[in-house]
Formats: C-alpha cells, sequence, structure tokens
C-alpha cells in the first residue's frame, strides 16, 4: 500500500513540474510577445561603399553601387509571384507566418557553430531583410520570430509578399525583383517569363554561386536543378500545366554590367575577395549592405608582374626584361580564343600574392583563375605519384578511390565523375581551376601540410571583424610522398634522390628547366587547355591556357601556341617578380 502512494506521489510531482514547466514556457512566450514590437526598417538601405586595399594599403576598388527599386504587388506577373512562393514556402498562404520547426534547427545551428541553415518562411524572410539584419545569433533568430508572428497577424499575405520580392537580395548589387529583372535579363519585372521568374527565385538561395557568368560547372548543375525544382513545384501546386513545363527551357541570363572601378585586374581580385569571406560566414546581403574595410593579401608589385609576364608570354605587350628566362625562340601571336588564368601562392603561409583572372573584368566577367571547367591535365600528376607513395608497398595497386581521397585532402573538389575511370586520373579528366591546382602543389610543397590559399588579409566594419580560417593547416599526407611529388616537377627526386625509398626509380614528369627555380607544363588531353606549375621556395605558381571561343564561349582546341606560353609566361614572371621589392604592411 505504502509503494503504491509513493508511487502516485512521484507521478504527481512528475506531472506538476511538467505543467509548471509548461505554465512558464507559455509565460515567457506571452510576455517576449508582448514586449517585442515591429521595429522600424533597418538600415540596410544606406547601402555604404565597400573599400578594397592592397597588402601594402593602397587602395585598389571602391564597390557598392547599389541597384534598387520597389514595385508594388499587381507590376510583377501572377506567374512569377507563384514560382517565388514555389521556391520558398509553398504554404505561404495558409500558415502562421512562421516555421516552428526550421526556427528550432536554425538556432540549434546558431548555438553549435553550424552555420547557415534553411527553413524560414516568407515572412520570417522579409522580416529578417527588413527589420532586422543578417547576423547568424540568437537574439536576432528569437526577434525574427515574434516579429514574424505580429506581422503576419497585422499585415496581408499580399503586402508580406510585396515587401519580400522587394527587399530580397539577388546578387550583382540588385535588391527587389524589378533591379534583379533588369540585372539579369534586361527587361522590366513585368515583361518576365515564368521560365524567367524561377530562375530569380532560385537565385534567392545562393546568389554568387547560381549567377551564371560566374558559376562553376558544379553550380551551374546545381542552379538548373533548383530552376526546376521551383517549376515542379508550381505543377504540384496546380499552377502549372505539365505539358507547359515539359517545354520550357533554361533561360540563360546576360553577363552583368561591371562598375569601371572594377577595370583590368581589379575585378577578378575582388570577385576572389568576395566567395572567401562569403564562405567564411559573411552573409551576402550583408556585404552587399557596404561599410567594409577589405585588405588582401595581394602584393601590387607581384600582381603587376604577373599581368604583364602574362602580356609578354602571349605576345600582346612589349615584353618586359627576361634577363634570367630562357629566350623564347618564337614569340606566339595573340588568339582571340585563348584565356589565361592564373594564381600565385606562398607555400609557408598561404597567402595569394598575386592573381590574373583574365585580360579584362569589364570584357570577360568569368575569373580564369577560379574556374574550374578544364582539365587539370598533367597538374594532377603529382597528386597520382603522391597517392602511390602513400600506398607504400601496394603502390602498384593504388586504384581512383584512393587516388581520390589523396586529391581531397591536398584540397581539390573531387567530384566522383572526374574519378570515373582508372584512365581518368592518369590523364587528369577532372576540372580544376589555377587558384585550386596552386593550393594542391602548395601543399606538396609545404611537406604536406594543408594549405588553403586566401586573399583576404582582414575585413572590418566597424567594430565588427571577421574571423578568418587559418591558410595553413595540419599535415594531410607523409612528408616522404609530398617531397616526392612536389619534386617531380623538376623530374628529379627530393634533394637530387632519383628513387623510391626502396629503390626502385619513380616515374617523374616531364619538366621545363627555366634557369630559377622549377616547373612542368603540357597540355591536357583534350588539347583544350596548357598548364604549368612552376616552384620556387617561396612562390608555387599555377597558369593555365584555355581555349574558349571568342564568339560562343564555348570550349576549344589551343591552336598557335608557340614555344610554351604558360612557361614563358611563368619565366617572365619569375625574373620580374624576384627583382621587385615585396610589399609587407598595410592592414
Amino acid at each position: 500500500m505504502r509503494m503504491r502512494i509513493r508511487r502516485l506521489l512521484t507521478w504527481r510531482k512528475a506531472l506538476a513540474a511538467c505543467v509548471t514547466v509548461c505554465l512558464l514556457l507559455i509565460a515567457a512566450f506571452t510576455v517576449m510577445y508582448l514586449i517585442i514590437d515591429i521595429p522600424r526598417a533597418n538600415e540596410q538601405a544606406k547601402a555604404q561603399s565597400n573599400v578594397y586595399l592592397f597588402a601594402d594599403g593602397t587602395r585598389l576598388a571602391r564597390t557598392g553601387e547599389v541597384n534598387r527599386e520597389s514595385v508594388p504587388l499587381d507590376a510583377v506577373p501572377e506567374d512569377v509571384r507563384r514560382a517565388f512562393v514555389a521556391a520558398e514556402n509553398k504554404d505561404f498562404y495558409s500558415d502562421s507566418g512562421v516555421s516552428l520547426s526550421g526556427t528550432a534547427r536554425g538556432i540549434f545551428s546558431t548555438l553549435t557553430g553550424g552555420g547557415k541553415q534553411g527553413g524560414s518562411t516568407i515572412t520570417q524572410q522579409y522580416v529578417k531583410n527588413y527589420y532586422l539584419s543578417q547576423e547568424q545569433t540568437l537574439t536576432r533568430k528569437v526577434k525574427e520570430l515574434f516579429i514574424s508572428l505580429k506581422v503576419d497577424r497585422h499585415n496581408s499575405k499580399d503586402d508580406i509578399l510585396a515587401g519580400y520580392l522587394n527587399s530580397s537580395y539577388y546578387g550583382r548589387l540588385a535588391y527587389g525583383v524589378q533591379a534583379a529583372a533588369r540585372s539579369y535579363y534586361d527587361k522590366e519585372v513585368d515583361d518576365l517569363t515564368v521560365e524567367e521568374g524561377a530562375y530569380l527565385a532560385a537565385l534567392l538561395q545562393a546568389p554568387s554561386r547560381y549567377d551564371w557568368a560566374v558559376a562553376s560547372p558544379a553550380d551551374k548543375r546545381n542552379a538548373k536543378a533548383r530552376w526546376g525544382y521551383v517549376l515542379d513545384n508550381m505543377v504540384g501546386e496546380g499552377w502549372l500545366d505539365k505539358g507547359e513545363r515539359r517545354e520550357m527551357r533554361f533561360p540563360v541570363p546576360l553577363d552583368p554590367k561591371a562598375s569601371a572601378e572594377l577595370a583590368g585586374q581589379a575585378g577578378y581580385l575582388v570577385d576572389t575577395a568576395r566567395r572567401e569571406l562569403i564562405a567564411a560566414g559573411v552573409g551576402e546581403q550583408e556585404l552587399a549592405g557596404g561599410g567594409w574595410r577589405i585588405t588582401l593579401n595581394i602584393e601590387p608589385e607581384r600582381q603587376e608582374a604577373l599581368r604583364e609576364a602574362v602580356s609578354a608570354g602571349l605576345g600582346t605587350s612589349v615584353p618586359v626584361p627576361l634577363s634570367k628566362a630562357p629566350k623564347a625562340p618564337d614569340t606566339p601571336k595573340p588568339d582571340p580564343d585563348r584565356q589565361v588564368g592564373a594564381a600565385s601562392v606562398d607555400p609557408r603561409s598561404g597567402r595569394i600574392v598575386a592573381l590574373y583572372g583574365g585580360d579584362d573584368y569589364l570584357r570577360h566577367y568569368l575569373n580564369n583563375a577560379t574556374r574550374a571547367d578544364y582539365q587539370a591535365g598533367p597538374t594532377f600528376a603529382p597528386v597520382v605519384l603522391a597517392a602511390r607513395m602513400e600506398a607504400g608497398k601496394d603502390r602498384e595497386a593504388v586504384d581512383t578511390r584512393a587516388i581520390r581521397r589523396t586529391a581531397k585532402r591536398l584540397g581539390m573538389t573531387a567530384e566522383p565523375a572526374g574519378f570515373a575511370a582508372p584512365q581518368a586520373t592518369s590523364l587528369g579528366l577532372m576540372g580544376a581551376s589555377p587558384l585550386e591546382m596552386a593550393g594542391v602543389h602548395a601543399t606538396l610543397a609545404n611537406d604536406g601540410r594543408k594549405v588553403t590559399p586566401s586573399i583576404v588579409k582582414s575585413a572590418r566594419r566597424g567594430e565588427r571583424t571577421v574571423e578568418l580560417p587559418d591558410a595553413t593547416g595540419d599535415r594531410v599526407i607523409g612528408s616522404v610522398a609530398a617531397r616526392f611529388a612536389h619534386a617531380s616537377l623538376s623530374g628529379k627526386g627530393p634533394a637530387g634522390a632519383t628513387r623510391w625509398p626502396d629503390g626502385s626509380v619513380p616515374p617523374l614528369s616531364d619538366a621545363a628547366d627555366v634557369g630559377v627555380g622549377t616547373g612542368a607544363s603540357g597540355h591536357t588531353d583534350d588539347r583544350k587547355a596548357e598548364w604549368f606549375v612552376g616552384s620556387t621556395p617561396d612562390l608555387v605558381t599555377s597558369i593555365g591556357l584555355f581555349g574558349e571561343s571568342a564568339k560562343t564561349g564555348k570550349q576549344v582546341v589551343l591552336e598557335n601556341g608557340g614555344d610554351d606560353p604558360a612557361a614563358l609566361i611563368w619565366s617572365a614572371y619569375l625574373a620580374t617578380s624576384a627583382a621587385e621589392p615585396v610589399a609587407r604592411g598595410g592592414s
């Protein structure tokens, strides 16, 4: 009997505790709802410029001419409105303005440092854009929840949707669907087709990555998949005929119109810095809002030396002095169907000291230094060698999975499609960018310790300073494997060694002896790209020449290559940059 009474009392205590907790939560929720009012619009509309500086503190560029224009909801075609609802919040017209599960995920992610999480309703996104900041903090997320409930109660769904369309950031410094329509399709919003509207709706998930003009091959696939997801959702909601959907084709947007501040190499440097800051956790809309002072690791003397070296190597200007470089028997003629990308990295610190993205950002928006749509070719051979060295006695049995693992550890994206067959790895058929390969070879040069090339030295806005990840990290492959793979650039083993540790002869790549430092060059299997990777104790430089039709933008076979123009570029760059003083100051 006593046991039953004790159990009853214990049960009652537990029930009372649960009821008390529930009442406290309800009371807290009620108090928060009452004390958190709908604030005034945020300061985002007062956008400032961002200032980009070289490593020595001299100015590179000033950006921030924000494009804003609001339009009434009835100016947006109904199909376009539905595309946004289908993309972000299919239950928009029936929900309470918030997603408790999505908010809970976002709060948990913020508390655990897991980064950004989706799941917010259109109302919550509008509240964040129009009333609050873009910072990923617990306070902001709690405010967002309660303000969204009040906004949904006091505003009509049409007013909320109009606010959302007009306050969202679409990339290219475009705020609002009208500005986006002009930036991506050069038309008024009321002239947009449902296909174009679906693309703009898809953009909101990742504006800088899904911008077709600069997207990587993987991001283009993702953007197209997101576009299809939007249209399929419209079919599912009964807003689009299934037959019409099957006939729709992806509406490729126009290239952007860049500011004159970004002419020449400036735009490519700013583009690379923006992407690095976004990857470090700075929101795209927050960055576009301006007020940032961003100092790069780029050394102006070396940057100019690289630019002049490209011109000299391709015969597009009077060559710079090449006293330490081999004399070229034939100077190649300028080829309009040839693009050049290059990145020069300090392997000890990971700093990107120079980067060449193309002849002129205003004429070729795509950054050749970061594009990864051409085969890696001969620059991948040391990765295969490193994988074989890591395998030790079983090196002859190294398969594509082992090579892929080594490539990923060295910093390559290593998509599965690029490693589909053994021949693909031996020929380097997977895509890679000059910057990516500079990082891979910098890691090898750094005795196997990971180098993730970094262009941003510091980024500040007011009291906020961005915490940037370390450009150098822990060892990712063994020292012996790294030294042999790196030495393969010169065709010799480390410190003059010509054999594997067990005495056999390693297969080393053909090399170009340029007098100072070591390097290796070669064409890709499809002859659409030519690569050169050069190394000195304080620089690893990756140079890629890419065949791209000036008329269609499609990949073409490289013609009129002359006498190793990529190697000539490196020779000229090395000779000039070594003679120049290196800028170390600035902040």
